[in-house]
């Protein structure tokens, strides 16, 4: 049984709209003179890009952009980021946009720091060292990408997203502007926010530090639930059952986006502390084969994971269900199933897929989704209710 356990984040969180502002000073404090930046071409047409390089520049920074980013990205897009930043020598990295961006950066920063390919890293534990400085700036309120250590490709040979995860991996300075969130879609905003929302569950009903179990020579990527993780997770899972509809629903409510974009980010600190679990482990072949979204794919079946987890988890499920807005009761079987439904209704109030038949899975697909999900230990490892094989073609069976 453990006795300890570790918190990471960011080297440095700046919060606020209009915060990107002060990009440029504090890469100077920085003395980082080579910024190369990490987007997408909708961004660079939005001018979001421009927003985020013209502080740099005003600073005296050199700056180079790729704006090759792609949702869900191919290791193929990695490998092209990496060879248009090599010539250019950097001394820093920044992703600006969704998980995808930061992600790419994160894997760049990793290549030229160490060498090698993006697939020499898949995993977790294998980045050798400190990789060159990272910037995140999110233009979305989902992956929480800024504050974490995973990065996230797609292996579209083996129809299989793929992580790599490591400590070194948290980037330098963080800056949450939410501002730049401002002009995401409906769609994009309803799936990064349930995206979070996953995070959070995830994190906070993960098993227990004291209890988490790994085989001789294992090392795991994450530390399992403990005290400061829930007190981070509740707080997200409450702003976020207050704000993600109006978010959605509502694209000028300011308010409602400024909350979400700080829920994100409590989000990924405490997941990529406490962990994530099934609903990742299956949402990775899910989403590799039928190239929904990460966040659709996860908000599609979390409400199946927690039904099984729910056992194991039921005072913690009562709590969930309590932050989510749904009338309580004192008795912890009735809360626990409402938190159940309460994650299901808001999938419906903010349009993200219920079945998987509905983002064009079908029978067929399951077998290989759950052999390739319980492959993945990592994550299992972390999930308060042990799962067979099994187990995971059931869950599979009644998302269909």
């Amino acid at each position: 049984m453990r006795s300890t356990w570790n918190f990471y984040t960011a080297g440095q969180l700046t919060f606020g709209p209009g915060s990107v502002l002060q990009l440029g000073a504090l890469a100077t404090r920085r003395e980082l003179s080579r910024v190369f930046v990490v987007t997408d071409r909708t961004l660079v047409q939005l001018g979001i890009t421009k927003r985020v390089v013209e502080p740099l520049r005003a600073a005296g920074i050199s700056v180079e952009i790729f704006d090759g980013g792609e949702a869900e990205p191919s290791i193929a897009v990695a490998v092209a980021a990496i060879d248009q930043a090599r010539p250019f020598r950097p001394n820093a990295i920044l992703g600006l946009g969704g998980g995808s961006n930061m992600d790419l950066s994160k894997i760049t920063a990793t290549v030229l720091s160490h060498g090698g390919g993006p697939s020499d890293y898949f995993g977790f534990d294998r980045v050798p060292g400190p990789v060159m400085p990272l910037i995140c700036v999110p233009t979305t309120a989902g992956t929480g990408s800024e504050v974490s250590h995973a990065a996230v490709l797609t292996d579209s040979e083996n129809q299989m997203k793929v992580s790599t995860l490591s400590n070194w991996l948290r980037p330098t300075l963080a800056i949450v502007d939410p501002e730049l969130t401002y002009s995401c879609p409906k769609q994009v905003t309803a799936d990064s926010g349930i995206d979070a929302l996953t995070h959070a569950i995830e994190g906070y009903t993960a098993t227990d530090y004291r209890e988490l179990v790994t085989p001789p020579g294992e090392a795991c990527a994450y530390e399992g639930s403990f005290l400061l993780g829930d007190v981070i997770a509740e707080k997200a899972i409450r702003m976020i059952g207050a704000n993600l509809v109006q978010a959605v629903n509502e694209p000028d409510n300011r308010q409602a986006r400024d909350n979400m974009a700080l829920a994100s980010t409590l989000a990924g600190i405490a997941f990529s502390n406490c962990g994530v679990a099934l609903v990742h482990a299956l949402e990775y072949p899910m989403g590799g084969a039928l190239h929904c979204s990460h966040g659709a794919g996860n908000g599609l079946l979390l409400p199946f994971v927690m039904r099984f987890n729910l056992p194991e988890r039921k005072v913690k499920f009562a709590k969930i269900a309590e932050l989510l807005g749904a009338s309580v009761c004192s008795d912890v079987d009735t809360m626990a199933r409402r938190a159940v439904e309460s994650v299901e209704q808001l999938k419906r109030d903010i349009g993200i897929p219920e079945r998987i038949r509905d983002i064009g899975g079908n029978e067929s697909h399951l077998p290989k989704f759950a052999e390739k999900a319980f492959a993945i230990k990592r994550l299992l490892w972390v999930n308060p209710r042990k799962a067979s094989l099994e187990d995971l073609l059931g869950i599979l069976e009644a998302a269909l």
